[in-house]
């Protein structure tokens, strides 16, 4: 494993939830199969840039979390953009008003959900990529579930 992945893995637990201490950060990377020791987690999150505050740990170029900001940007381009969400296999097919792909697209990926893995936009068209097929239909299931 290189520390490239490590950091980017460190990346998407902060961003994904709410990691208060070296611990629990530790212990989250061990789930993921990743053992780093207090010093070279210490210098990830020196090297990431990364501050401690009331929520826990945060990018330091990110503001300070205002509530659920990601889920409502999500909520209001799903509202606002989506016609048609299917699943195929390991995938969630978003068929979106013309142009629109890419601010959705954009706001799953930053909206960290477990069961989507990346996103893939055309013009109006979001390719998510699940985990596994079960995964996939949760997703659409919460996918729909912004619409009603």
């Amino acid at each position: 494993m290189t520390k490239t992945y490590r950091q980017a893995q460190i990346l998407k637990l902060i961003r994904g939830q709410s990691i208060r201490t070296q611990e629990e950060l530790s212990a989250a990377l061990e789930k993921m199969g990743i053992e780093v020791t207090q010093v070279t987690l210490s210098r990830d999150i020196r090297e990431l840039g990364l501050v401690k505050g009331q929520q826990g740990y945060r990018e330091a170029s990110q503001p300070a979390p205002a509530g659920e900001e990601p889920a409502n940007v999500l909520r209001r381009a799903v509202e606002e953009f989506v016609r048609e969400v299917r699943t195929a296999q390991n995938l969630v097919i978003i068929k979106t008003t013309r142009g629109t792909s890419a601010p959705l697209a954009d706001a799953l990926d930053r909206g960290n959900w477990p069961e989507i893995v990346g996103t893939i936009a055309g013009e109006d068209t979001v390719f998510a990529a699940a985990p596994d097929a079960r995964r996939a239909q949760q997703a659409k299931e919460k996918l729909m579930a912004l619409i009603r």
